[in-house]
């Protein structure tokens, strides 16, 4: 049969005879003397080596900025990037990073210390974010206090590596200052592993494909067996660990340049190093970043998942701070914006030991760009040696290990049971049992890796629909990170995986299964006559204006599901209802707490309202940020105009079907709010004492994707709920 290629996952080990909390950063602000970190937005000052936030009563733009607003006071970045300080009327909201690049582990949990104080006691949230995508960020909320005091907060659950931390002081006026932040992480003692070097500064061999490569040194004293080797040719270009770019040099036949095997020159005290003798960045925009780069190139591609420990030393002529990204196998080739994070260069050599985690858009990575311009266009000289790449050493296969989180079972990763072929099964497959008479399970987390906890968790398995207790009932899976597979009963389970064709099935031996609740959904018809949004408006020949035109929000019409309890963040619910509107229309949607106490931006994703009813169903999980929600939000307001919407059928259950998180009958759980109203629950089943507007719904045109377009748009669209074409 046909198998799997299995991941290797590489991760940091800790080793100890008690789990404890161990520091894993530390930003500390007095080595800098400006922002340091990327801008959204807003810029933190800088004043005695203290991170200073002045409040929401500034903002800061550049000095390029399309408005041309300006001010007396000019704020620098640590990469002397200079924007105007502009005061405002009324308090605006604001955002910033307070650290980045932190490396974290799957599933991992983090106290972070800060000393901080503020000039008023207030409240901030504070991310921790691995992306910027739906459930890759958790928050909390910390107290800051008026005198400089270490305080401390906790995240858990995290999922992905090379973390940031966000504040969001929001409208708070206050001025809060940071003096450093230091991240810990909650080490629990895990088997001894063993590491194998890729690339290596002991002049070691590098064993690819089972063959040595005597030329790959990473130390710089070996000159390059061939330093013709082109970067765009695979065969050979892995060949070369240090390639370098520099404007100018090396032209190609498109007008620019191509990276070339790095140069390595001699210091006065006999060292080798490799040198990129950056030259003035002078082309147009951002992409003067790159006019002069450095990768430090691996031996192989690493998939999603994966994990290695690198390590350089590194200095550069002037103080500076360079970006870094992730390159596939030809350098130059991109692949994703973010690497090991920023490095900041000084003119004495530094080390660099870090383990990066190949997230989930950084799979087929073959090398580290260092963007050189990224925050200084002048010409500077980058160094680098003893460079390494390190692999971590597991079991390959697959394993499977369970808990039961209503009897305290915890996993045990280091005696995940591992799936055996058996030829004798109907149909040919690897097989596992898992739970004892003395120890049900009733989730399961199945990895084609043992050997390390965090390893396990980064590679593994997630079948696709739900899981039953029927042997013949084959689930497709695909590679999946963190899967925690919750079955249908407690109990001995036994597993089949066909490797072949990617699919695996459960069958319970012995134990009880979960009776799941029949729920039926609430037939409430919900009817909501929105006004018009007090936006965008049209002009005098009827074309549609682009500019604001009013203070209107899309929040300003508003419906609410609102669940019978708080659901706590990784809950995973079902969500289903009918839907239709009388004119096409896009809805967002949001989690709050109480319908209008509003806790994160995403819930179950745009709702696109026609004409025709449809159904919705959709697999929802409580995002970090949104812990403690009890409503998913949906406005209306998307659009300007007036509209009619209709929703009914309602059913919002959790995922194994055990509990209906709303009535099944009446209106207790959905609320509606109208322009310039306050959220109320919704009386009317029949929607004929819904607020209705006085203004007659508009004769205005959409198109099919429910945006609104002028008179002399071409094609099929949409006027008061009647569709036409126009030509």
């Amino acid at each position: 049969m046909k198998k799997i290629f299995t991941l290797i996952a590489l991760l940091t080990c800790f080793l100890g005879v008690r789990a404890e909390w161990v520091e894993v950063y530390k930003a500390d602000y007095s080595q800098n003397t400006g922002f340091p970190f990327y801008v959204m937005g807003y810029v933190p000052e800088w004043i005695d080596g203290v991170m200073t936030d002045f409040g929401a009563m500034y903002k800061y733009v550049t000095l390029d900025n399309q408005d041309g607003e300006s001010s007396d006071v000019i704020v620098k970045t640590q990469g002397g990037v200079e924007y105007y300080k502009i005061a405002l009327s009324e308090p605006g909201w604001h955002q910033y990073f307070i650290a980045d690049g932190i490396p974290t582990q799957i599933d991992g949990t983090y106290k972070v210390k800060a000393m901080v104080k503020a000039s008023e006691a207030c409240t901030i949230n504070v991310n921790m974010g691995w992306g910027w995508n739906e459930g890759q960020q958790t928050g909390t909320s910390v107290a800051i206090p008026t005198e400089w005091s270490e305080v401390e907060w906790e995240y858990s659950g995290i999922a992905g590596a090379s973390c940031n931390l966000v504040a969001q002081p929001g409208t708070v006026t206050a001025t809060i200052e940071w003096k450093y932040v230091i991240v810990e992480e909650f080490q629990k003692p895990q088997r001894p592993t063993t590491w194998q070097e890729w690339l290596t500064s002991d002049g070691q061999p590098v064993i690819v494909d089972g063959s040595p490569i005597s030329t790959w040194m990473g130390n710089a004293e070996t000159p390059w067996a061939d330093p013709n080797v082109r970067f765009n040719d695979q065969e050979k270009n892995y060949l070369v660990c240090a390639w370098g770019k520099e404007k100018g040099r090396n032209l190609n036949d498109d007008g620019g340049w191509d990276p070339f095997p790095c140069d390595i020159e001699q210091e006065p005290d006999g060292n080798h190093m490799f040198v990129v003798h950056g030259q003035p960045a002078t082309t147009e925009g951002d992409a003067s970043a790159w006019d002069n780069q450095f990768w430090i190139q691996s031996p192989k591609s690493w998939k999603a998942g994966e994990q290695c420990k690198i390590h350089f030393r590194y200095k550069a002529s002037k103080n500076v701070t360079v970006a870094t990204q992730a390159h596939k196998q030809n350098p130059s080739d991109y692949l994703i914006w973010h690497a090991i994070g920023d490095i900041s260069f000084t003119e004495e050599w530094q080390e660099f030991d870090g383990t990066m985690t190949v997230a989930d858009d950084m799979g087929g990575m073959w090398s580290i760009a260092f963007q050189l311009n990224q925050n200084d266009k002048d010409a500077i000289n980058f160094y680098f040696d003893d460079m390494s790449w390190q692999s971590m050493k597991l079991e390959e296969g697959y394993f499977v290990a369970g808990s039961n989180p209503n009897t305290g079972l915890e996993y045990d990763f280091d005696n995940a049971v591992q799936f055996v072929y058996d030829e004798n099964e109907d149909i040919p497959c690897y097989v596992a049992t898992i739970g004892s008479k003395n120890e049900y399970v009733s989730q399961i987390m199945i990895s084609t890796v043992r050997g390390n906890d965090a390893a396990f968790k980064s590679n593994t398995l997630k079948p696709a629909g739900t899981i039953t207790n029927d042997a013949e009932d084959w689930l497709d899976y695909t590679e999946a990170s963190l899967a925690k597979l919750n079955l249908p009963g407690e109990g001995i389970w036994k597993i089949r995986l066909l490797d072949e064709y990617r699919a695996m099935s459960f069958e319970m031996l012995e134990g009880k299964e979960i009776i799941q609740k029949e729920i039926n959904p609430n037939p409430t018809l919900v009817v909501i006559n929105a006004l018009e949004r007090d936006d965008l408006t049209d002009g005098e020949d009827g074309t549609v204006k682009e500019e604001p035109g009013g203070t209107g929000q899309p929040w300003d019409n508003q419906f609410w599901i609102v669940a019978n309890r708080e659901l706590a963040s990784g809950e995973t619910t079902i969500v289903q209802f009918k839907y239709r509107s009388a004119i096409p229309a896009r809805t967002s949607t949001q989690s709050h707490k109480e319908p209008g106490a509003y806790l994160h931006w995403a819930a179950i994703g745009d709702v696109n309202f026609t004409e025709e009813w449809q159904d919705f169903e959709t697999t929802f999980t409580v995002a970090g940020e949104a812990n403690g929600m009890k409503s998913i939000a949906f406005n209306l307001s998307e659009i300007k105009d007036a509209n009619k919407y209709e929703l009914k059928d309602f059913v919002w259950k959790l995922e194994d079907g055990t509990e209906s998180l709303i009535n099944e009958t009446g209106t207790e759980n959905f609320y509606v709010k109208i322009l310039g109203g306050n959220p109320e629950v919704y009386t009317d089943p029949d929607g004929i004492n819904s607020v209705v507007s006085n203004k007659p719904v508009p004769t205005v045109t959409y198109n099919l994707a429910g945006q609104r377009v002028s008179k002399e748009y071409k094609g099929i669209v949409v006027t008061n709920g009647r569709k036409y074409i126009t030509k």
